[in-house]
């Protein structure tokens, strides 16, 4: 058997995992290790690149222990990572300044002068926007893109900036790291929104429109393509034998589908982590303006993940846990302790949900919950839209509620599956991957709300991992290609959708597609309220 090691990379921390690829790919078993985020007054959001490092180092030795696996067993690893980070680097790797996250918001200078002036469409001038969508088939127009972190840099670090050679996004960091070479893969390239589509290439005429330094770009590579190989020094630091590959792996958007074994075209996976989304396969751009749903580029050369995205799927069962269910004494059937961590955590809480939710009627006696925490994305962007409770009486008790709030993710779910059907073909079989899908009640609410049947794949936690493992092993030529990906991934459970309770859903269904549009404004005057407050 070949064994082959995925780091996950997440904001908070990484969870490294030894595969055995076989005829499956097989998780052997997992190590985890925290880092921080460092949240700054300003908006900034960054990390510690040697904090990374660390606790790569630190769960890889864990890991080879607990297993009892050789160094030289690992026939190679790759990456599973956050996106949209940046770390600009000088000559040798070192960052010129502390990488920073995704959620940077610092550049609201810089988006105004680069993008957002003149006439606009979207909150961007229409020229500069038209010349991005036919290129990369879509546009910077948040100030979370990377680009703009570059931006940033320049115009208040410039001596940082003057000593920057290469930039980089957080796994192409770990993989300079460990073989010193600066390269990064289709999928983190199309994230900084100045990659090509058509050439597969960079941009030059998008390089001089927005002022990006061309000689600060890395080579591109796929996500199977072999990266380099373990450096002496990386080799001694990690616990590994030098020389062994690295491979480009992806980020979480890419790899995620992977690892559900949806690689071919009209291939569907709905994801439920913290966020949630729809996902589907094809082999064309095309944009969703009206529902803001585009195509981004994948793990697949020429293959696109259709993308619909939910800001809070089972950060709103978070929300459950700290407000409607740990708030009381004795509402765990089983006393749980519950600091061991986020997966005991979301362990503990589906299984509370699994006995005690299932009880609850569907429709939860015609409660509907709308899962907008933190405003919404698709098919509505409107950072106002807030969560809610709708047609609560007075025999509605806390099990109504809890339940509500997972069928109104499943509605959402539903809306954002239903919007992608308009312009594309998804399947009628479904892959159920994330936190969410380790719960059965979920699993079935899913396929009851939606009527499509439900596959939920082994370990769908951790599909991220699986999907970084399976591009490795393309690249090792254990398995053929992508497209072959589903024969290796293991089945776990099967759902099929209950005919009364879909119709049953339907009604309900109806009603919360209407509630955005009937408060819409509402949700506009409490939000001006609440910042007139702040």
């Amino acid at each position: 058997m070949t064994y082959v090691l995925a780091y996950d990379i997440g904001t908070t921390g990484v969870k490294t995992c030894l595969f055995e690829i076989g005829s499956s790919i097989t998780l052997l078993a997992g190590e985890s290790e925290g880092y921080n985020l460092y949240i700054l007054e300003d908006g900034g959001a960054e990390q510690d690149a040697d904090e990374w490092w660390t606790a790569m180092c630190c769960t890889t030795e864990r890991l080879l222990k607990r297993t009892g696996t050789a160094p030289e067993q690992i026939a190679g690893i790759s990456f599973c990572s956050q996106m949209q980070g940046l770390v600009l680097t000088d000559e040798n790797g070192v960052p010129v300044h502390r990488p920073m996250s995704y959620m940077d918001q610092r550049a609201v200078e810089e988006i105004r002068k680069g993008i957002a002036y003149g006439i606009q469409i979207a909150g961007a001038n229409i020229f500069k926007l038209l010349k991005s969508l036919r290129i990369t088939g879509a546009v910077s127009t948040s100030v979370k893109d990377p680009m703009w972190k570059y931006k940033w840099i320049e115009a208040h670090e410039p001596e940082n900036f003057a000593r920057a050679h290469k930039w980089l996004d957080v796994k192409e960091y770990l993989i300079h790291r460990c073989t010193g070479r600066f390269v990064m893969t289709e999928d983190s390239a199309f994230a900084t929104l100045l990659y090509d589509t058509r050439k597969h290439m960079w941009s030059e005429p998008l390089c001089r429109t927005f002022g990006i330094r061309m000689e600060h770009l890395p080579e591109i590579i796929s996500s199977s393509e072999q990266a380099g190989v373990l450096t002496e020094q990386a080799a001694s630091e990690l616990g590994l034998v030098p020389g062994t590959p690295v491979f480009g792996g992806g980020g979480d958007a890419s790899l995620i589908g992977v690892g559900s074994g949806c690689t071919r075209v009209g291939d569907t996976h709905i994801y439920c982590g913290t966020s949630g989304w729809v996902s589907t396969v094809t082999d064309r751009q095309l944009v969703d303006v009206s529902a803001m749903i585009a195509a981004i580029v994948g793990a697949q050369r020429s293959r696109y993940n259709y993308f619909a995205e939910m800001e809070t799927a089972g950060k709103c069962l978070e929300w459950v846990r700290d407000h409607l269910a740990l708030d009381e004494i004795g509402i765990y059937l089983e006393k749980k302790d519950i600091s061991e961590g986020p997966e005991a955590v979301a362990r503990s809480l589906y299984d509370y949900m699994t006995e005690t939710v299932k009880n609850a009627p569907a429709g939860s006696g015609g409660v509907i919950f709308t899962p907008w925490l933190h405003g919404n994305r698709c098919p509505f962007e409107d950072p106002a839209a807030a969560g809610m409770f709708f047609g609560i009486r007075l025999e509605t008790g806390k099990t109504e509620l809890i339940r509500a709030v997972l069928e109104g993710i499943c509605y959402h779910l539903r809306w954002m599956l239903e919007c992608q059907a308009r312009k594309i073909s998804v399947s009628d079989t479904i892959r159920f991957v994330g936190g969410g899908a380790l719960s059965p009640v979920t699993s079935q609410i899913l396929a009851d709300i939606t009527g499509h049947p439900i596959e939920v794949v082994e370990s769908p936690q951790n599909v991220g991992s699986v999907g970084a493992a399976a591009v490795a092993a393309v690249g090792l030529g254990l398995i053929p290609d992508l497209d072959r990906i589903r024969d290796f991934i293991p089945i776990h459970s099967r759902y099929a959708p209950n005919p009364a309770e879909h119709a049953l859903y339907n009604h309900s269904y109806e009603i919360f597609k209407k509630l955005y549009a009937a408060n819409k404004d509402n949700f506009r005057l409490l939000r001006r309220r609440g910042e007139a407050h702040a």
